[in-house]
């Protein structure tokens, strides 16, 4: 199973990150997605699981979780825009990955079992590298990141 990572798009979804996307089977949007139209393209792409960012205010069709757990073949998810929020609201159990933005800088790490994975910002990148998604595989109890700069 492939699933795509996205966060701090700012209202703006680059082109390369439906090349990016390609034959995922989900896609999870960590926040400040600023506009529906950017919800609505990444549907065409595939199903999306989406939380609010601190920027993310007013536009929205429906309101968007400020944090969502959920789980997707076999992995549970936990889904924020910001990781330090996360945290101190509890890690559920059996949390096998936790989705983050909001810093902009693309970061994946293995700590006590669980990934921490930030895709880095598809739009504005702070540290200097191109703007990034991440894809996520996962096989059994195998996990891979790997992220895309595009």
């Amino acid at each position: 199973m492939r699933i795509g990572v996205v966060s701090d798009t700012h209202g703006v979804l680059p082109a390369g990150v439906h090349e990016a996307f390609e034959d995922v089977e989900r896609i999870i949007h960590a926040g400040d997605i600023g506009s529906q139209a950017v919800l609505d393209e990444l549907e065409t792409i595939a199903p999306v699981f989406a939380v609010e960012g601190n920027c993310d205010r007013g536009w929205q069709r429906r309101p968007l979780p400020g944090r969502l757990s959920v789980a997707h073949g076999g992995v549970r998810f936990l889904i924020g825009h910001q990781l330090p929020g996360l945290v101190r609201a509890g890690i559920p159990e059996g949390t096998g990955v936790i989705i983050y933005g909001h810093t902009h800088v693309a970061d994946a790490r293995l700590s006590d079992g669980i990934w921490y994975v930030n895709p880095g910002s598809a739009l504005e990148p702070r540290d200097g590298r191109p703007p990034s998604v991440a894809i996520i595989e996962i096989s059994g109890d195998r996990r891979c990141v790997r992220h895309i700069f595009l």
